[in-house]
């Protein structure tokens, strides 16, 4: 058999006689929590969550590097998020300043939501779903969302009742996108009455309101494009299992590797809740230099002037 595959006889000995390290041992072992892991949740999980939820759930102290080298050996790879559309323009009835202007710091619960409406198809028919969500950029859940067959002004303003009721009280600056229901009189007269502050992204710019377009992302990719839903209660069921999961089961490095419903529980109940700095961001950190560039150059020209 050596003779023929064109191996030395010393080295199949060795190998016969070969006992396994520890450190082969552990890479086993995490070989089997990345499989489990990996068929568990679809494939959603990339090598950076994947360390998160061995080193959280199972006790380990483990670099991502090394999972990541065991993920490509296995030939695992996190599921690729497709591309966004190209913005479609409507004509507004009421506009207002970009005042959130990409700072997605919040130093408390309900100081700060974004909200949008996405679209889901059901596959084999011509039928659509359309979710509208709130995300709170403190801990970046879900506050409230509804789900309907019409993309109409009900469909944002039973969200955002089901928000105020669930916290009453509360006026936080809300951000949204031109989209007709945001810019509509009906929906300014409801933050008005609440005593929240308004802003809304630039044309056409979608990261003005990035975390909730992540939030599509994610939502789309981990649940919607892994399953073929050829029912509206299947697509239903889908869609609330997955807020439920991202609530409560995501972890997060940004939080410490928490799910954001136990950072929000947290916040609620300390008058000085923990704050987490959002990770610095290249493309946000262009912006914020040409904010600075603009103003001086306009400092400038007035002295000139």
């Amino acid at each position: 058999m050596c003779l023929l595959l064109g191996i030395a006889r010393s080295s199949y000995y060795k190998w016969m006689k070969h006992e396994e390290s520890e450190h082969e041992l552990e890479n086993k072992d995490l070989i089997e929590l990345i499989e489990k892991y990996h068929l568990k949740y679809k494939g959603i999980l990339g090598y950076r969550r994947m360390t998160m939820w061995i080193n959280t759930y199972d006790d380990y102290h483990v670099n991502p590097k090394l999972i990541k080298r065991l993920m490509n050996v296995m030939g695992l790879k996190a599921v690729i998020r497709s591309k966004r559309s190209t913005y479609r323009y409507s004509t507004p009835e009421v506009l207002s300043k970009n005042k959130l202007s990409r700072n997605f710091n919040a130093d408390k619960p309900n100081q700060k939501w974004v909200t949008d409406v996405t679209e889901f198809k059901i596959k084999s028919s011509t039928q659509k779903l359309y979710l509208s969500a709130i995300v709170d950029l403190y801990d970046l859940s879900v506050v409230s969302y509804q789900i309907s067959t019409k993309n109409d002004n009900i469909l944002v303003l039973d969200t955002f009742k089901a928000a105020f009721n669930k916290y009453p009280g509360v006026s936080p600056l809300v951000h949204s996108d031109r989209g007709f229901q945001y810019t509509s009189h009906i929906f300014k007269k409801l933050l008005v009455y609440q005593g929240c502050t308004q802003s809304m992204s630039r044309v056409g710019c979608c990261i003005d309101n990035g975390p909730i377009e992540n939030f599509w992302g994610q939502i789309k990719t981990e649940e919607y494009y892994l399953n073929d839903y050829r029912t509206e209660d299947e697509l239903i069921q889908g869609i609330n299992k997955y807020i439920t999961f991202y609530n409560n089961e995501l972890l997060q490095k940004r939080f410490n590797n928490q799910a954001p419903s136990q950072v929000r529980k947290k916040g609620l109940d300390n008058k000085s809740p923990q704050r987490y700095p959002v990770p610095i961001n290249r493309s946000i950190e262009k912006y914020w230099e040409s904010i600075k560039s603009k103003q001086h150059n306009k400092s400038e020209l007035t002295n000139y002037i």
